[in-house]
C-alpha cells in the first residue's frame, strides 16, 4: 500500500532547508569568531565579549545538530509512504479504505506469515495445568479439520499466561506441522488423556449437568425409575464420551430426554416398531 506521499515530501524539504539555514549560521558564527581570536590576541577586547563569542559558536553548533538530526526523522518519515511487507505472507484483512485520513500507528493491513500454520483454539481454566504440562511434546494434542476424518498430530506451541478478559478463556496455538491446511479453516483439537481402567462409552445424549457435575440418569429395573449418577468424563470422541469413572459395567443408562427427567421418574425401555407383514404391508 502507499500513503499521500506530499505532506511528507514537503516536511522532508522544510527540514533540509532549516538544516542548510542552521549550517549557514554556524559557519558565520565561527568565522566571527576567528576574527575575534586575533583582536582578543592584539588586545582590541576582552575576555568577556571572546566569551559571547565562542557561546553563539556553541549555540550555532547546536542548533545545526538539532536541524540534522530533523532532516534526518523527516527523511524516513518520506520513506513510511511506501508500506512494504517484511516478508511473504498471504493479506487476511484490509483494515483502511483509499482515501481515508490515518494516524500514527493504525493498521492498516495484516499478513499472515507464509510458512507453518498453527491450531488456534480457547482452553478453559480447568484446563490450563494440564496442557501447560503437556508443552513441547510432540503429538500430545491431535487435529482434525471439519468434514476431514483424518487427524494429525499437533504440538502445544504457545498458551496465553492470562485470560481473555471477555471469555475467561486462555488462548493456545498448537503446531500442526505439514498438515494440509488453508488459512481460517475449522477444526477440532484433541487432548489424548490416559483413561485409568476399562473405558465406558456413552453418546453425548445421556450426558447432563445438574450443580455444576457431569450427570446420567440410571434406570432402576425393578421399579421402571431413574436416578441420578454423578460421572467424570475423560474425554470426548465425536459424538461420544469416555467416562473415567462413575459407571459400572451393565448398568442401563437413559440416552434419550435426559434434561427433562427428574429423579424416582417412571421410563419405560424404547422398542423398534414392528413393520407390518403380508397383504396390508403393500396397502
Amino acid at each position: 500500500m502507499k500513503l499521500d506521499p506530499q505532506d511528507l515530501k514537503l516536511g522532508a524539504e522544510a527540514a533540509k532547508a532549516g538544516l542548510l539555514a542552521a549550517q549557514t549560521q554556524y559557519e558565520q558564527a565561527e568565522a566571527d569568531a576567528r576574527r575575534y581570536r586575533d583582536l582578543r590576541a592584539q588586545g582590541f577586547i576582552g575576555a568577556a565579549e571572546m566569551e559571547r563569542r565562542e557561546t553563539a559558536v556553541k549555540a550555532a553548533k547546536a542548533q545545526w545538530d538539532q536541524a540534522r538530526a530533523q532532516a534526518s526523522a523527516q527523511g524516513n518519515q518520506a520513506q513510511y509512504a511506501s508500506l512494504v511487507a517484511d516478508r511473504s505472507g498471504v493479506v487476511t484483512s484490509v483494515d483502511a479504505e483509499p482515501g481515508q485520513v490515518l494516524s500514527a500507528g493504525m493498521p492498516v493491513l495484516r499478513v499472515a506469515y507464509d510458512g507453518p500454520r498453527d491450531a488456534v483454539f480457547a482452553v478453559p481454566e480447568q484446563q490450563v495445568q494440564v496442557l501447560k504440562a503437556l508443552q513441547g511434546q510432540v503429538g500430545a494434542l491431535s487435529v482434525q479439520l471439519w468434514g476431514d476424518g483424518t487427524s494429525y498430530p499437533a504440538t502445544l506451541r504457545e498458551l496465553a499466561a492470562a485470560a481473555d478478559p471477555q471469555t475467561r478463556t486462555f488462548l493456545a496455538k498448537a503446531d500442526v506441522g505439514a498438515m494440509p491446511t488453508k488459512l481460517g479453516q475449522t477444526a477440532t483439537v484433541t487432548l489424548a488423556r490416559p483413561v485409568k481402567g476399562p473405558a465406558l462409552r456413552l453418546p453425548l445424549t445421556a450426558l447432563a449437568e445438574a450443580k455444576g457435575k457431569s450427570v446420567v440418569w440410571v434406570l432402576d429395573s425393578p421399579s421402571m425409575t431413574v436416578r441420578q449418577q454423578a460421572v467424570v468424563v475423560a474425554t470426548a470422541d465425536g459424538n461420544e464420551v469416555i467416562l473415567a469413572s462413575g459407571l459400572k459395567a451393565g448398568e442401563v443408562v437413559v440416552t434419550a430426554g435426559a434434561h427433562v427427567l427428574t429423579p424416582g421418574q417412571k421410563v419405560r425401555l424404547y422398542k423398534e416398531p414392528v413393520a407390518p407383514s403380508g397383504p396390508a404391508a403393500s396397502r
